[in-house]
């Protein structure tokens, strides 16, 4: 049986996906489909319009927080969420807190990415038809872009503002808990969730969002990060990503 996770290789919900399945250390291909013209099948197959999208067997199912209750209830080695009540309920509201922070991530970084060569390198990859036309699609892939997630300046300030009070509730849970975990003494969901949707903030090693050598990160991020790995959060999210980031399928997927 093959295991397909179908992804695009920039989505930080993509990278949430693969690092659920790393994490219980299970076999997948990552497979990419082209942005918009993924629609189609992904409605086919699971009614819904986003990515990722995991296929196991004859199962079928979309969303990285579906896919994570679907793993733990058919592989429970590797458990992400614990059994204990109060453990399980403070996992998912803290992977809830995640799926919000990734949005405002996503559209506040969008906004001084999208212009990058980088950025557009990453979503495209290897795909030939893409590449062979990078006049006509790279200009409509930014439109897109800026369309589906809002990327406009008032709303990514807004955004920004969202951002950093979804970063100090998990931080002061963080604290709270230890500092080593976010949900008892075990990498678990809750942790998965929140390093991976803030990945694109801090671009760890070994990740879509790494800088190519000569890159030069827009002030406006380098700011953030200076600030975010002065506290608690960011030395959290790349001391996870540095010691327990195990990925077992290379992210640019095929």
């Amino acid at each position: 049986m093959t295991r397909i996770l179908y992804q695009f290789p920039l989505s930080h919900y993509c990278e949430k996906a693969r690092w659920l399945l790393d994490h219980k250390e299970l076999d997948y291909v990552a497979k990419n489909l082209i942005a918009g013209l993924h629609r189609p099948f992904t409605r086919w197959k699971t009614s819904k319009d986003t990515l990722p999208m995991l296929k196991d067997g004859e199962v079928w199912i979309a969303d990285s927080t579906e896919i994570a209750l679907y793993l733990d209830g058919q592989y429970p080695e590797y458990p992400l969420i614990s059994r204990d009540p109060a453990l399980r309920s403070a996992s998912i509201e803290i992977n809830r807190l995640a799926e919000a922070l990734g949005v405002h991530v996503r559209r506040w970084m969008y906004l001084y990415l999208i212009d990058e060569p980088h950025t557009i390198n990453v979503m495209f990859g290897d795909d030939k038809w893409l590449n062979r036309l990078r006049p006509i699609t790279v200009p409509m892939f930014k439109k897109g872009v800026r369309q589906l997630y809002g990327i406009r300046a008032d709303k990514s300030e807004r955004s920004k503002q969202k951002m950093d009070a979804l970063i100090d509730q998990i931080e002061a849970i963080l604290i709270a808990n230890g500092g080593r975990y976010l949900v008892g003494t075990q990498l678990g969901l809750a942790d998965i969730a929140v390093c991976s949707l803030a990945a694109p903030l801090f671009g760890p090693q070994g990740t879509p969002w790494q800088a190519e050598a000569g890159m030069v990160t827009p002030e406006p991020i380098a700011a953030v990060q200076r600030q975010l790995m002065a506290r608690p959060f960011g030395q959290y999210v790349m001391r996870v990503y540095e010691n327990e980031r195990n990925a077992r399928v290379d992210w640019h997927g095929q």
